[in-house]
């Protein structure tokens, strides 16, 4: 002790020499320490031969061994493994270690790889509890995301997604089929999943379904760094993922069996087209018996549709540090992708830059972001493309030259003669309903936000930090029908021009105009204090206000036939010219958060929220949202402290309440407000005057609540993480249930208005898991896993048994809706019917089961079955060998039931024959299957019958992915070869198209192709 020698010194960055407050600065192997003070100065004491430890989050530690020098400056160098222990949570961040919600963190070395288009796709399969089912194979496939399942029955249930502290609008943006296309995925570095209340409740009124928060990639202080990626994706369309419906041939024989009188319906006359495709010339009867000749074709419509399409990806992106004190990253991005649908075209360029510059010896730390994107794509008409390329009638060419529908052959339902009086328009050519047709949608959208975050000179524990954000978008439709196209005539009913004259209204025929623009503004003060030698180790309090406001305003160019001539004219409102639509929303809060380390060993959070929305009147304008926490590190406890195998050992408690308002995707953005709208030019008393129409509000409507109970524990154990994971349970209550509700008449100024009604309960548990069994210099084998299991049932519904599922109606038939909410079931249950079967197990038309014995079948005999999945799955590994890698993903669901509607649409033999029955439309192969099974009639009950409900379990190979790496083959540069295949191959017994459906009914549905990828990543 005698022998100590006073130190001092100053710690700073290498690569900036700016100084760095609050380093840690300790004499290895005691408790004796330091910490840098705010010009990163320190004062220590030692012994000759002491190891002096310096150490700071987010930099590598160093020791330097004390030899008698009475001065001792440090350099710390960034440590990208440590960042990856700072999670980012609500307003801030926080240790990995010190979390006491449950939240999830996916960085960058678990992504997944391949074909990935937007970030959603990152994240597949990769997070307990968290479901993101795209609606298909789109280029811009919008996801449909859930964080355990949702909340709300009409409410939006998607969570609240934060880039860079901007939180976004839900609404989305007219164009654009997923909002997260227009974002990157290359620029990001992590997400954050919040998943229960004492987690989420700090963002409130939005996020009653759960938090994902992206952090994308920021700059460095240190030496400049490259990166170029580039790839080239092929996408293919197998016969797994079509309909197996009949070839020409089949469809021949098909039809002397079940239609001998309306055999004049196939094909067409011998030498009524002219077309290079090849044909059969068969003898027939018609509906007299007299001899025919017709021409066949063998048309497989689905093959003509689709297309094997390329992707082209290139990014380029730069980390420096300009100046040498304003760290900075600046991307450019170039994706172009051609979706298996033929002329469904994509092209997006990206541009984002990010800067982080610190000022005032570190007080002031700015953080810029902005990110441009410019979205070009063509649209399709999915329902006339897909649903016309299964139905189309299989023996009928594709091309005729002397057709007057641009040289596509144009089916007609009354005759083979468009100058017939009588013709009237079949089912469109499904390859002329795409090339006759443009669409385009152009999109410009920025997304950039402002940080400034204060620590204050004369009390550096208390911070000021304010955010300013940007989210605006400027959307473009066009849609254009070329010369002749098959979709944009008019028969001419007017008997003062020739019988049967078509107008072709080429050109414009609609467009839309739309401009978002959402702002943020939130500022809170944050006090941290440290304590030494004291039982409370620190604790930190915040307080703030947020203000958002969402606004969107747009207009539409729509057009009509004239009844008299056919020819497409403007629908011209004089009250309202220019067809304009405007919706605005505005969010404002004040919120608090205080956290206590007691011991190092106990960790209390808790939050309170208070948010006011403009959905509501004043008087139920305001919601209240606590949430507490609390986390136990028993790895800190002195019975496991000195356990090696055990790393980490915490248990986790929280409960939380949260809010939910986003109710405008079911009745606008005034559902409480007494609103009248300009009634249609036709709705008038005096002529040129329109009326105004009252619109339905109820002023009463206040805030859905969420209440949340949570426990969970983390572990980590063994050398190197050999497994670890996290385990949570949880039960979640949702009352005052914003519905969209019927009404008895009179009593409303519609049939149907927005109330708050009901309740529903949710429970479940979610694993996690971790596994690290070989890791050394040559080989590592790291493989993990998720399994989480989430049901949601109906508990009340304010008197009422059951309400209409708002996405839950039949592809067929008006106002048949199969799911609904009902009482004591699971949300959006599929009402129906028990079918009976014969005794080879076929259906028997029309025959149910009279479940409550009464004699009579009746509604009372209908019974619920479960569509939406409970259990959910992903896994994968990864492997490196010296300089390979490969590594895998999986996901999937092992309950979950579909409705096939295309058994019902084209499994019924009576619809393959139209109802003038001069036109036939393809059905399902009954020749590959048992044709006992086969429906001949549709009408109602029939729609009903489980015998259309299946199981929609199944395991998905999200990707593939093998990779080279090359070590300074050119001086300080890495390169990366890989090649990938994602989504390979699907396991289940679904006998449809896909299972992997979201609605739970299947129909129309845009395959998810399977895609081939060569890359290469350069680090420079």
């Amino acid at each position: 002790m005698f022998g100590q020698t006073p130190i001092t010194g100053t710690v700073t960055e290498q690569s900036t020499s700016i100084p760095l407050p609050g380093v840690n600065v300790v004499i290895k192997g005691t408790i004796k320490g330091t910490a840098t003070d705010f010009d990163g100065n320190y004062n220590i004491e030692a012994n000759s031969g002491d190891v002096i430890v310096f150490s700071y989050i987010g930099y590598q530690s160093q020791e330097v061994t004390f030899t008698g020098q009475s001065k001792l400056n440090v350099q710390l160098i960034e440590d990208a493994s440590q960042l990856d222990e700072v999670v980012v949570i609500g307003y801030g961040s926080v240790k990995k270690e010190d979390l006491t919600g449950s939240v999830d963190v996916i960085s960058s070395k678990d992504f997944n790889q391949g074909a990935v288009m937007s970030p959603d796709q990152l994240l597949q399969g990769k997070a307990a509890g968290v479901r993101i089912t795209s609606a298909g194979g789109q280029p811009d496939a919008a996801p449909n995301i859930r964080i355990r399942g949702g909340s709300s029955l009409s409410g939006n249930n998607a969570p609240l997604i934060v880039i860079d502290g901007v939180p976004l609008d839900n609404s989305g943006v007219a164009g654009v089929g997923n909002p997260l296309s227009l974002i990157n995925p290359n620029d990001i570095e992590s997400f954050s999943v919040l998943k229960d209340a004492s987690a989420t409740a700090i963002y409130g009124s939005r996020a009653s379904n759960g938090v994902l928060i992206i952090t994308t990639k920021k700059g460095t202080s240190g030496e400049a760094k490259f990166n170029f990626s580039a790839r080239t994706s092929l996408s293919n369309v197998s016969s797994r993922d079509q309909i197996p419906v009949m070839s020409g041939n089949d469809f021949v024989a098909f039809a002397k069996t079940y239609f001998p009188n309306n055999l004049e319906a196939l094909g067409v006359p011998v030498g009524s087209v002219n077309t290079n495709q090849p044909s059969t010339i068969v003898n027939l009867t018609d509906k007299d018996g007299n001899p025919i000749q017709r021409e066949i074709f063998n048309t497989d419509w689905q093959d003509v549709i689709y297309r094997a399409a390329i992707t082209r990806d290139y990014n380029f992106g730069v980390r420096a540090n300009l100046l040498k004190r304003i760290p900075f990253r600046a991307s450019i991005g170039y994706n172009n992708t051609e979706g298996v649908v033929k002329t469904n075209d994509y092209e997006r360029i990206t541009a984002s830059l990010r800067l982080s510059p610190k000022f005032f010896d570190n007080h002031l730390k700015i953080d810029v972001n902005a990110k441009g994107t410019f979205v070009d794509k063509n649209s399709i008409d999915e329902g006339a493309a897909l649903g016309g390329a299964v139905s189309m009638d299989p023996t009928k060419p594709i091309y005729n030259t002397n057709s007057i529908f641009g040289g596509f052959y144009q089916q007609l339902q009354a005759a083979d003669n468009p100058n017939d009086p009588n013709a009237k328009i079949g089912a469109g050519n499904p390859l002329g309903v795409l090339l006759q047709r443009t669409r385009p949608e152009k999109v410009d959208r920025i997304l950039g936000n402002i940080e400034l975050d204060y620590k204050m000179h004369f009390l550096p524990e208390l911070r000021a930090v304010v955010n300013l954000g940007l989210e605006a978008s400027r959307a473009e439709i066009t849609e254009n029908f070329s010369e002749n196209a098959i979709n944009a005539y008019t028969l001419v009913p007017d008997t003062s021009v020739p019988a049967g004259t078509y107008i072709f209204n080429s050109g414009k025929s609609y467009g839309e105009r739309q401009h978002v623009t959402n702002v943020t503004m939130e500022s809170y003060m944050a006090y941290r204090k440290e304590f030494d030698n004291s039982f409370l180790n620190n604790f930190d309090v915040q307080a703030g206000y947020s203000y958002q406001n969402f606004k969107t305003d747009g207009n539409k160019d729509e057009f009509e036939n004239d009844p008299v001539t056919g020819e497409r004219i403007i629908n011209f409102d004089a009250l309202n010219p220019i067809n304009r639509y405007f919706n605005e929303l505005n969010l404002q809060s004040y919120f608090g958060r205080a956290n206590f380390n007691l011991g190092n060993k106990y960790l209390v959070t808790a939050s309170y929220r208070v948010d006011g929305s403009s959905f509501f009147t004043e008087d139920n304008r305001w919601g209240y949202f606590p949430s507490a926490a609390l986390a136990w590190k028993i790895k800190e406890e002195t019975f496991l402290k000195d356990v090696e195998f055990v790393n980490d050992f915490k248990l986790r408690f929280g409960w939380g309440e949260t809010g939910q308002q986003d109710i405008s995707g079911q009745v606008g953005f005034y559902p409480s407000i007494p609103l009248f709208e300009i009634g249609s030019p036709e709705s008038q008393y005096i002529t040129g005057v329109n009326l105004y129409n009252a619109k339905e509000f109820n002023p009463d409507l206040t805030w859905e609540k969420t209440t949340t109970y949570n426990a969970g524990v983390d572990f980590d154990f063994f050398e190197n993480s050999f497994l670890s994971g996290s385990f949570d349970i949880f039960k979640r209550e949702t009352t005052d249930l914003l519905v969209l509700t019927n009404v008895p008449p009179g009593q409303a100024l519609s049939d149907q208005v927005i109330q708050n009604v009901g309740s529903t309960d949710s429970k479940g548990f979610e694993l996690n898991l971790n596994l690290n069994p070989i890791s050394n210099d040559v080989f590592n084998l790291s493989l993990n896993g998720n399994l989480s299991y989430n049901f949601t049932e109906v508990t009340d519904l304010k008197g009422a048994q059951q309400i209409n599922a708002a996405d839950g109606g039949l592809p067929i038939g008006t106002g048949n809706i199969l799911l609904r909410h009902a009482v004591g079931e699971q949300a959006g249950s599929a009402w129906v019917l028990k079918q009976v079967y014969d005794t080879n197990g076929a259906p028997i038309l029309g025959s149910f089961v009279d479940l409550n014995d009464d004699g009579r079948i009746t509604e009372a005999d209908r019974y619920y079955r479960a569509i939406q999945p409970n259990w959910t799955f992903g896994f994968g590994f990864n492997m490196n060998y010296k300089n390979w890698d490969l590594s895998a993903s999986f996901r999937g669901q092992l309950d979950g039931e579909i409705y096939n509607s295309r058994k019902l649409t084209h499994g019924a033999i009576d619809n393959a024959l139209a109802l003038d029955g001069n036109s036939f439309n393809n059905t399902l192969n009954f020749y590959e299957g048992e044709a006992s099974t086969v429906f001949t009639d549709i009408l109602d009950p029939i729609q009903y019958s489980d015998y259309f409900i299946e199981g929609s379990s199944f395991l998905r190979c999200e990707n593939i992915v093998l990779g080279h790496t090359l070590d300074n083959v050119i001086k300080n540069t890495r390169i990366k070869i890989y090649g990938a295949v994602n989504n390979p191959f699907i396991i289940t017994n679904y006998s449809g198209q896909d299972p992997e459906n979201f609605s739970g009914i299947d129909n129309d549905f845009y395959p998810r192709a399977t895609i081939y990828n060569l890359g290469i990543n350069v680090d420079f």
